[in-house]
């Protein structure tokens, strides 16, 4: 289906989590954006109020767990070049940008995204092995009472490392794009999108929130568990609320931005389940840890598809109705009435146009490298998969 970007008025791109590995795929899939032709809106409204912007400007970023900290640095006006340079690629920055523009990123370090969480792991020594109550409870309160460990890191290095190197002003209104960032409430069964709303509202399945700083949301929306323990970002009265992965609750949050206007929504999910290719063979040889790792891409990938058939669905249904009506020259008036009818019932609108990049079977990197590694060598060929991948897939719609 070839999209006509002439008509379309507001672009929206959706990244989403997975680890650093995600983040270096969804920068060559914004390196492919560019070279189609794509621009990046971002910096401060302030700076850039009444300032033109080019045809084909993403004015929206949906991010969710790595894919916030990729939105996060565009919104905030850094050239995707720039990322480039904070993961030590050794690619460099673009020459057209100067250093007058934007501040260059500091390379991340695993110093810097892997903070200790040294107050839960503390509790990693059981105290009370060798009291009567807790040996005759069983095995599963000794597990219980001994081992509580909420993660072997924080996300504290993430939040500090926005805040001090990358965000000049660290507050959502202050964009010049529109940023949302996406996490999970813990002791809740609610999605969470961090925001510049008029006002705080919730429903059972979503919070909308909009006085967390930019950093803090995306520390929130990064607390990987059980890599990451859940982040405390208190509410408007000072009660504690714990936050993590953005991805749990939903794995592709593309409604957000069709939600606010966007009639072309670009996403990129990096999670492809392992495909058996005589390289690397059956995932059975490589332990526990893989074959778990199988499964979540497998659930997480299935909830995907889930999405895009049921917009894919509402498509069908749209232009089915649509084209009976006037086939059959039935008035105008009631078809426009059920159309909107249907649309509001939905929450569809049949303007928007979506585009979904992921990798294909054949990319086996893609599940087997580490998800948290630095190496600029593997980093640089996740990058180039991220590219691959979307201009393979922009061709078929552009």
């Amino acid at each position: 289906m070839t999209i006509r970007l002439e008509n379309k008025k507001k672009i929206g791109l959706v990244l989403s989590g997975g680890g650093i590995k995600a983040a270096a795929y969804h920068i060559g899939v914004c390196l492919a954006l560019k070279a189609k032709g794509f621009h990046f809106a971002g910096g401060s409204r302030r700076l850039l109020k009444n300032k033109q912007r080019p045809d084909l400007t993403i004015q929206l970023y949906v991010g969710s767990s790595a894919g916030s900290f990729i939105t996060t640095v565009l919104a905030a006006g850094y050239p995707v070049e720039s990322l480039i340079t904070a993961f030590q690629l050794g690619l460099g920055v673009s020459p057209e940008y100067s250093t007058q523009d934007f501040r260059i990123l500091t390379p991340l370090t695993y110093r810097k995204i892997f903070d200790i969480n040294s107050g839960s792991l503390l509790n990693y020594v059981p105290k009370g092995l060798l009291t009567k109550s807790l040996v005759t409870g069983g095995i599963e309160t000794l597990i219980k009472n001994g081992f509580k460990v909420n993660g072997l890191f924080t996300t504290k290095g993430v939040e500090k490392y926005l805040r001090k190197y990358v965000l000049i002003e660290n507050d959502f209104a202050s964009l010049d794009p529109e940023l949302y960032i996406v996490a999970t409430q813990l002791n809740h069964s609610r999605k969470v999108i961090f925001g510049n709303f008029k006002e705080n509202l919730q429903t059972p399945s979503t919070k909308l929130v909009n006085y967390a700083s930019i950093s803090d949301a995306v520390a929130c929306s990064t607390s990987l568990p059980p890599i990451f323990s859940p982040y405390n970002l208190p509410n408007l009265r000072g009660e504690e609320r714990y936050y993590y992965d953005g991805e749990i609750r939903e794995t592709l949050s593309a409604h957000i931005a069709a939600d606010h206007g966007c009639d072309l929504v670009i996403s990129s999910f990096s999670m492809q389940p392992y495909h058996y290719t005589p390289k690397v063979g059956s995932l059975h040889k490589y332990g526990i840890p893989v074959i778990l790792n199988q499964a979540l891409y497998q659930v997480l990938e299935q909830k995907t598809h889930k999405h895009i058939e049921w917009q894919n669905t509402l498509r069908h249904i749209h232009k089915t109705i649509d084209t009976y009506f006037k086939e059959h020259r039935l008035p105008d008036e009631h078809r426009e009435s059920l159309l909107r009818q249907f649309n509001q019932r939905f929450q569809h609108n049949a303007e928007t146009d979506y585009i979904h990049i992921t990798p294909l079977p054949q990319n086996y990197e893609m599940f087997m490298v580490d998800h948290f590694s630095l190496s600029p060598k593997i980093l640089e060929r996740i990058v180039r998969i991220g590219f691959k991948s979307g201009i393979n897939t922009l061709r078929k719609h552009l």
